[in-house]
């Protein structure tokens, strides 16, 4: 059977999708692929008509432009479920703010303009955090991005960046902000503004607040600025991040957030100075400073500029594990309660969003997925979630917002008297002993492989620790019932 997803990946992604234009009934399959690829399966029906297309002749699929094999359209639809007809109101509050969904763009490229942001605004992003403005003017590398795949065509998993802040003048972006907000007064416009000394931060929060603007993202975090004393380099300082922080609410009437550096061992500690100092709420994670490779022919690291390259952010779907982890440690912290944090870090899908909402986040920002696959994905990001919470039953985002930080504890508290020994499905089975493999050289030696090459439980060896169904390719490896641990250590 045809894996959805798999198939979905191989997928261009194309502009002005041929598949599209070729359906003589009007249905849109390019959206159809798209939902799937961003785990909106159950959306993905509603771009398509199930019973016309399964006699229809398939001019989409033969229009595919793939260079390698054509996208399956057919196969794929015949596999959708039913659309979702259930929808929840993803409308929330955030610092005291109505939005009208949680999504929004981060201060980044993919917020750089007037024509970039207004043309996001109107395909239903909730708001824009503006590529951080600043008297700081930097020169830009070329080139300046590099990725790391995981081998997919149309999909990168990391990706580094050294790319710098807005390269306009203070006057020019904050006249582009003062018309998205009179243009979209419906829409939340913020800034993120960098200074390097008490006046810079004064003015550029006084600039911001005569703008009519929603909220200010102040940009302690920039893990690559050629100025010293900006970025990161505020970040990992408390006093700094405090007196700054203060600086900026002396001198606005609007809401500031502190937006956080990953580069720290505890991010709670600058950002509770922030708070302290009048924060209205935080923004993690930025990018993560990084080496992503070396080209070994060069000995360049990628991007290389004339054969050299720097430290630098790393972002992308990637990095998600280590911004939930921080969005978890300024949750439970006690001088953090209650204020709302923006969650960014390797959001691409809905189910990564809400994610972050489910650790208590009541708004996202997005920036990496965009500059893979365009503005467009907000459809996805909105009926997946939306659909998503109809499901469960939630009537409104906030009722989700934090419930799965009760599901997290020390690790001293982990149940360890029980365990979950692996159950093999036979028939799913494809006996290529790659159980058996990671088992035995990487974990307890606990599989045996027949000559029928089936592989075999040694019950007293187990511990239950899984490694196998993770590396099984077949999913033919499911967790059994928990049970009381009864081996001995020796």
């Amino acid at each position: 059977m045809l894996k959805l997803r798999e198939e979905a990946g191989r997928c261009l992604l194309c502009a002005e999708p041929v598949c599209t234009k070729s359906c003589k009934h009007g249905y849109d399959p390019a959206a159809m692929v798209r939902s799937v690829w961003f785990e909106n399966k159950e959306n993905a029906a509603s771009h398509v008509n199930a019973v016309v297309c399964a006699s229809c002749p398939g001019e989409c699929e033969k229009s595919c432009i793939h260079y390698d094999r054509n996208i399956r359209i057919k196969e794929m639809i015949a596999q959708l479920p039913e659309p979702e007809e259930k929808h929840a109101d993803l409308s929330i509050e955030f610092c005291g703010i109505k939005c009208e969904n949680p999504f929004f763009l981060s201060s980044s490229v993919v917020a750089s303009g007037y024509e970039m942001c207004a043309k996001a605004l109107e395909m239903g992003w909730a708001g824009i955090v503006y590529k951080t403005v600043s008297p700081f003017m930097p020169k830009e590398a070329s080139p300046r991005f590099a990725c790391v795949s995981d081998g997919q065509e149309t999909h990168f998993e990391g990706f580094r960046n050294i790319e710098q802040i807005s390269e306009h003048t203070v006057e020019y972006d904050i006249d582009v902000l003062r018309r998205l907000k009179k243009d979209f007064p419906s829409k939340v416009i913020a800034a993120s503004i960098m200074g390097s000394t008490d006046e810079e931060w004064a003015n550029l929060a006084h600039l911001c607040t005569e703008a009519g603007l929603d909220f200010i993202e102040c940009n302690f975090s920039c893990p690559h600025m050629t100025a010293k004393g900006l970025g990161a380099d505020v970040g990992t300082n408390p006093d700094l991040v405090g007196h700054y922080t203060k600086i900026v609410k002396e001198n606005s009437e609007i809401p500031v957030l502190a937006k956080m550096t990953p580069n720290i061992t505890n991010m709670e500690i600058p950002a509770a100075a922030a708070v302290k100092n009048g924060a209205d709420g935080i923004a993690a994670i930025n990018t993560i400073k990084s080496i992503t490779g070396i080209e070994l022919s060069s000995m360049a690291p990628q991007p290389a500029v004339n054969g050299m390259s720097a430290v630098s952010g790393y972002s992308g779907n990637a990095v998600k594990p280590i911004a939930l982890r921080f969005i978890h440690d300024m949750a439970v912290c006690e001088e953090l309660k209650g204020i709302p944090i923006s969650g960014m870090g390797g959001i691409e899908t809905w189910k990564d969003a809400a994610e972050f909402i489910a650790l208590g986040c009541t708004n996202v920002q997005v920036t990496t997925a965009v500059m893979q696959y365009g503005y467009r994905i907000i459809d996805d990001l909105v009926s997946g979630l939306s659909g998503f919470l109809a499901k469960m039953g939630y009537e409104n985002l906030a009722q989700m917002a934090g419930t799965a930080l009760s599901h997290i504890i020390n690790a001293d508290d982990i149940d360890r008297d029980t365990v979950s020994y692996p159950k093999f499905e036979r028939k799913k089975c494809l006996g290529c002993g790659r159980c058996y493999i990671s088992c035995f050289d990487g974990g307890h030696q606990a599989i045996k492989f027949g000559e029928d090459r089936q592989p075999y439980l040694v019950p007293e060896k187990c511990v239950g620790c899984h490694l196998c169904r993770l590396v099984c390719p077949a999913g033919a490896i499911k967790a059994g019932s928990r049970v009381k641990n009864t081996r001995r250590l020796s």
